[in-house]
């Protein structure tokens, strides 16, 4: 019973109220009291849903947030991704600008002599520090030069006095002139004529223009008188480049050295003979030189046929343009070059080009001292194919990984070996060691190491050097192939540069050193790529090949012009032998050999480039010499 109800029974027995009365007020009571905490439940209940609804609401909002959260936070991871990617490939193409900067204005030293544990100090690259650092290159290398010419320009506080007179070359021709005084300083008032005691020479170089001459060779015709049945008598006309014999082979010399020694247009050329009075044609200088090519060509073709009896040959190859003839050349079964020739010149017309790149090969003996050149259409690996394989070349092949080369083992059943470059190995460590120095340092330590060996090796015999290659190289070699399986290379990125140049020792590791067990092979191929120098030249000069007889015709002559370089002498001297003995109809090639020639002709030979090279080699010797002695 509550409290209400003990009430109004307590007040019911005091104000005597009926009980049944009583029961009713209780009842309505209880009643109102139930109606009450019915409305009361209704309301916490509607309360209670209410409340529930905002949480279910908010519970959702909240899911909603969520995953808005979660999208927007995979939308920044991918965000980030993609800055990641761009900055690599930012950094590549930063490097990529900076090599390609390097090659157009920057040194092209390879030279590397810095220590993984080296500290160094960046002085900045500005023109003072580049000034300076050359200088002081210089200065050494001057220093280290005991045998270096007393007149090489110098700062005055440094300038040697000279021990000997600057004197003029003692083969060249000379004219006295005596430049006397005047008769009347010939006689002293006091003590009457003096007498000569002396001269005092002074010598003047003086250059006079070539000078061209017309030989009016009159050939006597001889008859008997009035006897015409017995014919006419005269000594007969002498073989000439052309008909007539208008043009000596002098001529032709001049022009074939002026194009592939010198690298003149035809243009040019012209002013040059107009200086000398007589204005040719551009037509007239191709054709003397056509009829030289055309006359040298079996020359060439024994050149060719010398080359290949070496034992181990170097090639290389550049591009030259080559204009498109207006009508496509047929196949010819009997040439196994036309092929080819028509399908890129077929391919290049529809596509409405005007020209293709084609390829200038060349071919460099290692004992025979010959270079020769060979053109083709393109860069397919026919071309070496065609020089080696057709015509039953065994030997081995130094040259780049390019495919033509590396698949040559398989083409010809290992006839035919490739031998790989050092120097592209080299070359591509040290264009990525900006990335990642540390590497970079120990794998250049190495390579300078083998290039330090080759050095003592040079002057050795095969024997000897085969022995000392075997011995010292092929450590080199093990420590190297140790440090590339390490776990410094591993963590390389697959991207990265240095990740590239790592795998190009990998991927040619076999032929990389294949001159270990050859001691005739040369630990890289940079001889032959410094022939590229005298296509590249000419190329900037005369820029374009107008046929392909041109360009067969250009690998002729360049075959003459760069082995008659190789063996120091002079190109017009040779060229003009060469082409007065062939004319003459004699066939003993062997003779014509450009190291055969020179000791028919010592007189040919320049021996300044002789004495310069074996200068620069005997300082690089010192100065190699004395950096092994430092670091030991």
């Amino acid at each position: 019973m509550t409290l209400v109800h003990e009430n109004l029974l307590r007040f019911s027995k005091v104000s005597h109220i009926d009980l049944a009365h009583f029961r009713n007020i209780i009842t309505l009571a209880r009643m109102t009291e139930l109606e009450l905490l019915k409305q009361e439940n209704a309301r916490l209940q509607a309360d209670a849903l209410q409340n529930a609804a905002t949480l279910q609401q908010n519970a959702n909002a909240l899911r909603h947030h969520d995953a808005v959260f979660e999208q927007q936070a995979a939308l920044l991871a991918e965000q980030w991704a993609t800055i990641r990617k761009q900055e690599a490939k930012l950094e590549a193409q930063q490097l990529e600008i900076n090599r390609l900067l390097q090659q157009a204005f920057g040194r092209r030293s390879e030279r590397y002599l810095e220590s993984p544990q080296q500290l160094k100090i960046d002085f900045g690259d500005s023109p003072e520090v580049t000034d300076a650092t050359d200088g002081l290159q210089q200065a050494v290398d001057e220093t280290n030069n005991d045998d270096a010419d007393d007149t090489v320009d110098v700062p005055g506080h440094q300038r040697k006095k000279s021990s000997r007179k600057d004197r003029l070359p003692d083969n060249l021709p000379r004219i006295e002139v005596i430049a006397d005084v005047p008769d009347d300083d010939k006689v002293c008032d006091t003590h009457g004529e003096k007498i000569l005691i002396g001269y005092d020479t002074t010598e003047t170089l003086k250059y006079t223009p070539p000078k061209l001459e017309v030989i009016a060779t009159k050939i006597p015709k001889y008859a008997c008188a009035n006897q015409p049945q017995c014919g006419i008598t005269q000594l007969p006309r002498p073989n000439s480049l052309i008909e007539g014999n208008r043009y000596d082979t002098s001529i032709a010399a001049e022009i074939i050295t002026a194009k592939y020694g010198y690298h003149l247009p035809f243009y040019r050329q012209q002013d040059l003979f107009a200086g000398s009075g007589w204005v040719p044609t551009r037509s007239t200088l191709l054709n003397i030189m056509t009829a030289a090519a055309t006359l040298v060509r079996p020359l060439v073709e024994f050149f060719a046929d010398e080359v290949r009896k070496d034992g181990v040959i170097g090639t290389d190859d550049t591009g030259v343009t080559l204009l498109l003839p207006k009508t496509v050349p047929k196949v010819d079964p009997n040439d196994v070059r036309s092929r080819r020739v028509h399908e890129v010149l077929s391919a290049a017309i529809a596509e409405d080009k005007k020209h293709v790149k084609a390829k200038m090969w060349a071919y460099r003996a290692g004992s025979v001292p010959l270079n020769v050149f060979d053109f083709t259409v393109s860069r397919h690996r026919d071309g070496p194919d065609q020089f080696l394989i057709d015509n039953k070349y065994n030997g081995i092949l130094l040259g780049d990984c390019y495919t033509g080369y590396t698949g040559i083992n398989l083409r010809t059943d290992n006839n035919i070996q490739h031998a790989a470059c050092n120097s592209h190995a080299r070359r591509k460590i040290f264009e990525a060691r900006h990335n990642h120095p540390q590497i970079a340092s120990v794998l250049l330590a190495m390579f300078q190491e083998l290039y330090d060996l080759e050095d003592q090796a040079r002057p050795m015999d095969a024997a000897n050097r085969f022995q000392l290659r075997e011995e010292k190289s092929t450590l080199v070699w093990q420590r190297m192939r140790e440090y590339l399986d390490g776990d410094v290379v591993s963590r390389l990125l697959p991207k990265e540069e240095m990740t590239q140049a790592v795998g190009y020792l990998n991927n040619h590791w076999d032929a990389l050193q294949l001159y270990i067990s050859h001691a005739d092979v040369p630990i890289d191929n940079n001889e032959t790529e410094q022939l590229m120098k005298q296509v590249a030249i000419g190329r900037k000069n005369w820029l374009f090949i107008g046929s392909l007889t041109a360009g067969a015709r250009a690998a002729d002559l360049m075959t003459l012009v760069s082995s008659a370089l190789r063996n120091d002498l002079h190109v017009w001297a040779y060229v003009k032998g060469v082409l007065d003995t062939l004319l003459s109809g004699s066939t003993d090639y062997t003779s014509l050999r450009p190291d055969i020639w020179a000791q028919q002709h010592p007189e040919q030979i320049r021996t300044y480039r002789v004495k310069e090279r074996r200068d620069k080699a005997d300082r690089q010797q010192r100065r190699r010499a004395s950096r092994r002695s430092a670091q030991s």
